[in-house]
């Protein structure tokens, strides 16, 4: 009879997590859906209950889904320069929406305290949206083309993914491309989420 060892509940997670920081440093894509890949469907409600759906924005333009947990420290650090993208590139041709995983009273002051004004919208009881982008960390952001196409994704916070899809931004409204950061910003070039 062989000897089978028990892992706690506990020292699962703790080896879960060791392997997510593992991967974060050695730059090792997470389970999210990859660049290249078509962008599953999307239709939430938004904090005012309205329907939104991802292939009806898409027909305006350039989708920025950025899914986020109201709790979660990287979300909050990220969340002020995604409104800085949005005051800057937002409108015509370039979409902007936080998706929450929380309840809309938490979500509605998680955007009064970080003074969200780009659409946020809703992932429901059992996280739909989340489960089909296979989210592992919040945040996690997916640049998705008119066509479909996640063009960019970016787990956690990273200043390099972040410019870039602010240059993104620029191209696709036409607008001059300004730096998403200031100076006086004390930006680390990562966190995970």
């Amino acid at each position: 009879m062989r000897n089978s060892a028990r892992i706690s509940a506990a020292d699962f997670r703790n080896l879960n997590l060791l392997g997510l920081v593992h991967r974060f440093l050695r730059r090792e894509p997470l389970a999210a859906i990859r660049a290249g890949e078509r962008a599953p469907a999307i239709m939430l409600k938004n904090l005012d209950g309205h329907r939104m759906c991802l292939a009806d924005a898409l027909k305006n333009g350039s989708v920025l889904a950025a899914f986020f947990k109201v709790n979660c420290v990287t979300s909050q650090f990220t969340f002020p320069f995604l409104q800085r993208m949005y005051e800057m590139y937002g409108g015509s041709n370039f979409t902007l929406w936080g998706i929450s995983q929380n309840h809309p009273k938490d979500t509605r002051k998680f955007t009064q305290q970080f003074n969200i004004k780009f659409p946020v919208l809703i992932d429901g009881k059992g996280y739909p949206a989340s489960n089909r982008y296979g989210l592992t960390n919040s945040p996690t952001l997916f640049l998705i083309l008119p066509g479909g196409r996640i063009q960019t994704r970016c787990v956690g916070f990273s200043k390099v993914d972040l410019e870039t899809i602010a240059t993104e931004a620029a191209r696709m409204t036409g607008k001059p491309a300004i730096p998403l950061f200031k100076p006086e910003d004390a930006v680390p070039l990562g966190k995970p989420g």
